[in-house]
């Protein structure tokens, strides 16, 4: 109940700070519903569209009336496609799932295979190669390399197609939608994929160093059984917390891809939401975006407290720690604690 209404505060919070933001910057959305109609409307009609559109009230009441709708299930209409919210988000979300859903499941399994190679060849000639040579690739920004790409295998090559989500009139080839896809999938991956490789590689070496793997090498167990058998399984709670944390940033990065490639996902559609101040789509998609972030770290901390039971006792600890500071009482446990404790 606790992280329920936490949820529900965080989503509020963050539709006001939306809500408030896209309506202040500098920008006439009039001009993404009417075009450029607007420049030549007189004052009358001009006042006559803001009240048609709900633009004529103070923004505390358009955020009310906003509330309102969507308590409703009405979440309004897009300004520049002239058409509701979940529709325009309907007919693009496909793609970004592909690209992005495609994208992480990749950057997981390589990221893996990465770091436990690079930890078995820890400090050789390979690992260092690789350590340098993805921390300089992952410091590359995505929309430059995205651009080269583009440069050599379209236009000088023209190998592969420099945008889109696949040929107007194919969108039911499989083929040809694997083909559109190959760029910004490679985009997604390397600039992705030595960051959480970096991370498993660290995390395997600081079980290889642990006590319990010295006892094992003492008792003649092979290096392979002991990195494997018992240094994998240990980080595997550190694994599925960076899986599920991880998911805002593949998904922020491919935004920014898609808006390069010109994909028709979900990337593009914010950035054009922003751009043409299409506030109805802008919400929807921030709050989106919002429920994702927080969903998944709702889960990553619940994988935590069920596979590592320290990181849920940390947090009682933390806990009763507060609550004598409050009530003046001494933290020290009682006998039931002390059991509870000894269980865990």
């Amino acid at each position: 109940m606790r992280r329920f209404l936490t949820f529900l505060i965080s989503i509020f919070l963050l539709s006001a700070v939306v809500f408030y933001m896209s309506r202040l910057a500098p920008g006439d959305p009039l001009v993404s519903y009417y075009g450029d109609r607007v420049e030549k409307m007189s004052p009358a009609e001009r006042e006559w569209a803001e009240e048609k559109l709900g633009l004529d009230d103070p923004l505390s009441i358009q955020y009310i009336r906003w509330l309102e709708n969507v308590f409703h299930g009405d979440f309004g209409i897009s300004y520049k496609y002239k058409m509701d919210v979940l529709e325009v988000i309907r007919g693009r979300i496909g793609n970004t799932l592909i690209l992005g859903g495609v994208g992480f499941l990749l950057i997981f399994v390589f990221s893996l295979l990465l770091g436990i190679f690079c930890a078995w060849h820890e400090d050789r000639m390979i690992d260092r190669v690789i350590c340098k040579a993805g921390t300089i690739i992952s410091c590359i920004p995505e929309f430059w390399l995205s651009l080269v790409l583009i440069l050599v295998f379209s236009v000088n090559l023209q190998w592969l197609p420099s945008g889109g989500a696949y040929t107007i009139g194919r969108e039911g080839d499989a083929g040809d939608r694997i083909w559109h896809l190959i760029l910004p999938m490679i985009i997604v991956v390397i600039n992705h994929l030595w960051y959480y490789a970096y991370m498993i590689r660290n995390k395997l070496l600081e079980e290889v160093r642990a006590d319990y793997v010295l006892l094992a090498r003492s008792k003649g167990l092979k290096k392979r059984n002991i990195m494997f058998r018992h240094c994998l399984q240990n980080i595997i709670p550190s694994y599925l917390s960076i899986m599920a944390i991880s998911v805002p940033h593949i998904l922020g990065g491919t935004y920014i891809i898609e808006t390069v490639f010109s994909y028709p996902g979900l990337g593009t559609l914010s950035y054009e939401s922003a751009r043409y101040q299409d506030y109805n789509l802008l919400m929807v998609l921030c709050i989106m975006s919002g429920i994702l972030v927080i969903v998944c770290n709702m889960i990553a901390q619940t994988i935590n407290e069920r596979i590592d039971p320290r990181v849920k006792m940390n947090e009682l600890v933390c806990t009763m720690d507060i609550t004598s500071e409050i009530t003046g009482v001494a933290g020290m446990p009682d006998a039931a604690d002390t059991a509870e404790v000894t269980r865990v």
